[in-house]
């Protein structure tokens, strides 16, 4: 079973800075960037007024709460804003294969803002799930749900999406051996980067007509607990879409939870309160460093 809602979203235009994440994976640059502010709202909280009388034009913000996770879904760019999980050792538990499971359109989204399959097809992209396949082997209907179109971004497929990110993943369900509790929130960015004095964003839009638009990076951001500590640990990762070699540290993706809030025009875990004693970094609790290759190490040997 899965829920939709719709909401509108409010857009606020304000100075900010963000932290545009060098392609070379070297330390991010600050660069002046116009902030988005989403606000939920419903179409009536904006109507009363002569402006709106005939309607409220957006934009609008479709919220998806499925088995294994909740999302919120870009009409204009046909991708994820953001897909949240939350990860124990019981739940990452189950059989589900998801070689029976098949990628899909959102029915849920109306058509006209509708990721569509023959847009990634000979794209050169590939269906990057934001939240795992491999986080949602409790069931065959859990499974299914992270093939919705609404899940899934355009990504580099060889050293990205089949390698670097991959990795990653493994590395957020590995958490669960360490912490009790793992939340993590994962979505597209679209960064400037600098030609000539100029900065500039750039990014592909596949399909014909074109439709989806390709996400220069994505971001993992991770809040995880143990019962036994009174402290949260937090981190936040944000890789550019390219092929990323395995010998890049992961420490040089490590960006301050707040300058991917400024990309992304999102807040994360604003219920946790961000000073010391209540959240630790994440690399100071763990070692932040992936394994390569573990997923398909585990594949091939199942426990």
């Amino acid at each position: 079973m899965h829920r939709i809602i719709t909401f509108v979203a409010g857009t606020v235009l304000g100075g900010g800075v963000i932290y545009a994440v060098s392609r070379t994976g070297k330390q991010p640059t600050a660069v002046p960037a116009p902030m988005q502010f989403e606000r939920r709202a419903t179409p009536g909280d904006n109507t009363d007024n002569e402006f709106l009388k005939h309607g409220y034009p957006g934009p609008v913000s479709d919220f998806m709460l499925r088995s294994r996770y909740a999302a919120s879904y870009n009409r204009a760019l046909r991708n994820p804003n953001w897909v949240a999980e939350h990860l124990t050792r019981d739940n990452l538990k189950g059989t589900a294969d998801r070689a029976n499971s098949e990628f899909k359109e959102d029915k849920d989204i109306p058509a006209m803002f509708r990721a569509l399959l023959k847009d990634y097809y000979r794209s050169g992209f590939d269906r990057g799930h934001m939240c795992p396949a491999a986080d949602a082997k409790k069931d065959t209907e859990s499974m299914n749900d992270t093939f919705f179109l609404s899940n899934i971004a355009p990504q580099v497929g060889k050293g990205f999406n089949r390698n670097y990110w991959a990795s990653l993943e493994t590395f957020v369900r590995d958490l669960t051996k360490s912490f009790d509790d793992v939340y993590c929130i994962s979505g597209p960015l679209y960064l400037p980067e600098k030609q000539g004095d100029k900065w500039f964003v750039n990014y592909e839009v596949i399909g014909d007509p074109p439709n989806v638009a390709v996400p220069t990076h994505f971001f993992k951001v991770i809040l995880a607990k143990r019962n036994n500590e009174p402290a949260f640990a937090i981190g936040a990762f944000a890789l550019p879409n390219k092929e990323i070699d395995n010998d890049t540290p992961l420490t040089s993706f490590s960006l301050p939870i707040e300058s991917i809030e400024k990309a992304a025009g999102l807040t994360f875990f604003d219920k946790v309160e961000r000073k010391v004693g209540v959240v630790a970094p994440l690399c100071s609790k763990i070692q932040c460093t992936l394994e390569h290759d573990a997923w398909k190490k585990k594949k091939r040997n199942p426990k």
